[in-house]
């Protein structure tokens, strides 16, 4: 209620007749319509396509699936890989837990290899292995204990170990990290897929444990409401945009071919004007892009969750927030532009067009700040309650909607943190666009920027600046044009 009536307060503020005679925000309105109907057009677009793959696509195939699998009666052996590096003890007991229960589960067995850097973790690992209740007759864990030179370079490690074990075409290997529960019937779930033989992947529904009711709680309670949308839409054309480094299956063979472990232990970007960037985060868009440029699909499923434990990275909301998504966003974009290089045909036309939305949606969000800012500096102050409140407005809808397909009801600050997700997710993308090279571990502390930088990098960083100034500025001098302010 309180809601909705700062919405009619913002409206009441708006001088009678203002719509009707708008006196010089004609332009900003139109600017804001047109491009409104493009953004909510996307929206409407995406949404019919869960809603359709959720009630209907997914089902059959899923059912089809399993009757290919019970046909076929071949076995399917389960791999897992986990990466542990300073998760807590309190976080690694429950994790291991749900590993070896999948395990215990798989009906043909299972081999875990966890990766480790601590010998703590070693002997808790092995401590919980002995003492777990179900019988592990058919898992055979593996620890291997390396030195902390970055999470690639432990991937490359643990899928030659695998690689070792001969893995065939039927056989899963379950990517984890040391932070994420694996759901039980993660083999009873997956293997059916991996009878199409176009398959090479597939990532699931994810939940947060954050052990706070915050802010922060909520922002990733909302962006994963919105991935499960997102991830249905991407789902019906069978390529998802990422394949999520928490917790995803690959078909085992393809995820120990010499290729697949280089590209993900060296993975690296040549760019015109950064030159080499060496991809320090991101091995799941590495592990992403090598099945999508080999033309395979990458499956998801809805209703197969994992839950991973996420700790606030600093102290405030803002600050973490902002931290995480110059990863998550950097991640992205240094992977996105390659992928729009490989042609439409091989990965599908639906996937290729949004991954170029990626990058455009980066510039397009921002229209409308730039655009309401300008009205407002041209005496046209008005504009600004009506804009507030045609956010609140929206936004609200838009988080009706993906709880209804969600199933679950959302908390008024939601919508709140949707628009700051758009607006402050939009300026992160221009921003790291230009620092493709910036890297850096939330909870691992490495990557570059964090020395003192020498003469060539404070140039590189200049240069970055003024690239992005400029082409903030020729954005904003867009909109005056075409608005004619």
């Amino acid at each position: 209620m309180a809601y909705f009536a700062v919405i009619v307060i913002l409206a009441s503020v708006i001088p009678k007749g203002f719509l009707g005679d708008l006196e010089g925000a004609e332009s900003s309105i139109f600017i804001l319509g047109a491009l409104g109907t493009w953004r909510y057009s996307w929206a409407a677009i995406n949404f019919t396509r869960a809603i359709y793959f959720r009630r209907i696509s997914y089902p059959r195939r899923k059912k089809r699936g399993i009757r290919r699998f019970e046909k076929a009666g071949a076995p399917s052996h389960c791999f897992m890989l986990v990466t542990s590096y300073m998760v807590p003890p309190e976080v690694t007991l429950p994790v291991y837990r749900t590993v070896f229960e999948a395990a215990a589960n798989a009906r043909d067995g299972a081999t875990i290899v966890a990766s480790v850097v601590d010998g703590a973790d070693e002997r808790l690992i092995q401590q919980i292995y002995d003492t777990h209740p179900r019988d592990l007759s058919d898992v055979k864990l593996v620890i291997d204990r390396i030195q902390a030179n970055g999470k690639r370079d432990a991937l490359r490690k643990t899928l030659n170990i695998l690689r070792g074990f001969c893995p065939t075409d039927r056989d899963i290997l379950v990517f984890v990290d040391g932070d994420t529960e694996v759901p039980e019937n993660i083999w009873e779930a997956s293997a059916p897929v991996f009878t199409n033989s176009k398959v090479g992947a597939l990532t699931t529904d994810e939940a947060a444990l954050t052990g706070r009711d915050n802010l922060f709680q909520d922002w990733f309670v909302m962006r994963f409401n919105q991935r499960q949308v997102m991830m249905c839409s991407m789902g019906l054309g069978n390529r998802v945009l990422t394949l999520t480094g928490r917790m995803s299956v690959f078909r085992a063979s393809l995820a120990t071919d010499p290729t697949f472990i280089e590209q993900v232990g060296a993975d690296y970007l040549d760019h015109w004007r950064l030159g080499r960037i060496d991809f320090l985060t991101g091995d799941d868009k590495s592990t992403w892009f090598w099945l999508l440029k080999n033309g395979y699909e990458m499956r998801y499923l809805p209703d197969v969750q994992s839950r991973s434990y996420e700790d606030q990275p600093r102290p405030t909301f803002f600050d973490s927030a902002k931290t995480l998504m110059v990863r998550w966003f950097g991640n992205m974009m240094r992977t996105n532009g390659r992928a729009l290089q490989l042609p439409a045909s091989l990965i599908g036309k639906f996937t290729w067009w949004s991954i170029l939305d990626q990058r455009v949606s980066a510039w397009t969000t921002l229209v409308g700040p730039i655009t309401v800012t300008l009205t407002a500096l041209g005496g046209t102050w008005e504009i600004i309650p009506l804009y507030v409140a045609w956010v609140m407005a929206t936004r609200y809808l838009f988080c009706v909607i993906i709880s209804l397909f969600n199933d679950q009801w959302f908390k008024v600050t939601h919508p709140f943190l949707l628009y700051f997700g758009q607006i402050a997710g939009a300026m992160v993308k221009t921003f790291v666009l230009f620092r493709l090279d910036k890297q850096k571990w939330t909870r691992q502390g490495s990557g570059g920027g964090a020395a003192a930088l020498a003469m060539s990098d404070r140039i590189k960083a200049w240069d970055n600046t003024t690239h992005h100034l400029i082409a903030l500025l020729l954005l904003t001098l867009a909109v005056a044009f075409v608005g004619n302010f």
